[in-house]
């Protein structure tokens, strides 16, 4: 999430005109993210909502896909922001000749410092997902999977180095091995696809409260998320990698879902993937920024460590299990 579109009162309340809703009390902006513009409302009754403003990363086409897959999860029992349907009946609104969406707002927060208790209730959580989307009947393919990540490469080319010498060659071969090594038969469904700590919202007893930010989600090696999780939360500060927390996440993923052997001796690859990806995002990010944008740009070196650290796994049992 973040502020790309910038938004006064007056537009907001505008914008809320269109709902059978109170009025409006308050609207702040959400600087944490990079994909689209959130405001966090609250009106004159107490109830808070999100207001989305999808920017130019999200195509407008795949909209129904994200939002009808939130309404799916959410009644199935996974807890995940509800989309709001306007006086017209429609999801999708218009603010600004943009796109833009209300959601229900969900209790909790998302946590810095990662604990035990929020890997087993991560685990749980996103093999419950995975389970519901298999219902889901709205498909969408994963655009930053291997063709997304050579195209990437294509518009950073050289300029990686900037990053870090010998960035470029780093990725260039990542690429090709990969596309080696890439499986082509696990089972596949609906993935969040950027299942971060800030998109995971927790209560004060380290209890999941909810999933929220759907607009990367897409259909996908189902495992191919456990590889982002691992990623994305079980590395330290100094990137040093700490299979209590993997083990703990994928444990309880298996409870609810159970793991094939396929599915983990894939493991290895699928996280070098992933690491890739988040690399190649934050490294166009940072060398590409957008002018006059309220967002936070992260260190693409983060994920380079992490990538090497994959590279040097020669077998799942590394992750934990």
């Amino acid at each position: 999430m973040a502020v790309y579109t910038e938004l006064s009162q007056g537009e907001i309340q505008a914008f809320l005109h269109s709902y059978n809703l109170a009025p409006l009390r308050l609207a702040e902006g959400i600087r944490a993210g990079v994909q689209n513009t959130n405001y966090c409302i609250t009106l004159e009754d107490n109830t808070k909502l999100i207001l989305t403003v999808f920017e130019t990363r999200v195509n407008e086409t795949d909209l129904p896909f994200f939002m009808g897959l939130m309404e799916h999860l959410a009644l199935h029992k996974v807890s995940c922001p509800m989309p709001l349907r306007a006086k017209n009946g429609q999801i999708i609104q218009q603010v600004k000749n943009k796109p833009a969406s209300l959601v229900t707002f969900l209790e909790g927060r998302s946590v810095t410092s990662i604990q035990n208790p929020h890997m087993s209730e991560l685990g749980a959580a996103m093999a419950r997902l995975h389970l519901a989307g298999q219902s889901y009947t709205l498909t969408r393919a994963n655009t930053l999977s291997l063709a997304g990540w050579k195209e990437l490469y294509a518009k950073i080319g050289s300029r990686a180095d900037e990053i870090i010498p010998g960035l470029a060659q780093e990725i260039d071969s990542e690429i090709k091995a990969l596309e080696m090594a890439w499986p082509r038969d696990l089972p596949h469904g609906v993935i969040h696809a950027d299942l971060f700590p800030d998109n995971v919202f927790y209560n004060d007893d380290n209890q999941l409260t909810g999933i929220i930010d759907f607009y990367f989600a897409c259909n996908d090696i189902l495992s191919y998320e456990l590889a982002i999780c691992l990623n994305a939360w079980c590395f330290e500060k100094h990137s040093e990698f700490n299979i209590t927390k993997a083990k703990l996440m994928l444990r309880a993923y298996h409870d609810v879902r159970p793991i094939s052997e396929a599915e983990l001796e894939a493991l290895p690859v699928l996280a070098r993937g992933a690491a890739l990806r988040f690399l190649l995002t934050r490294a166009h990010d940072w060398l590409f920024p957008v002018k006059g944008a309220l967002v936070t740009q992260k260190d693409p070196m983060e994920y380079v460590k992490k990538l090497r650290f994959h590279r040097s796994v020669t077998h799942h049992s590394q992750y934990g299990l």
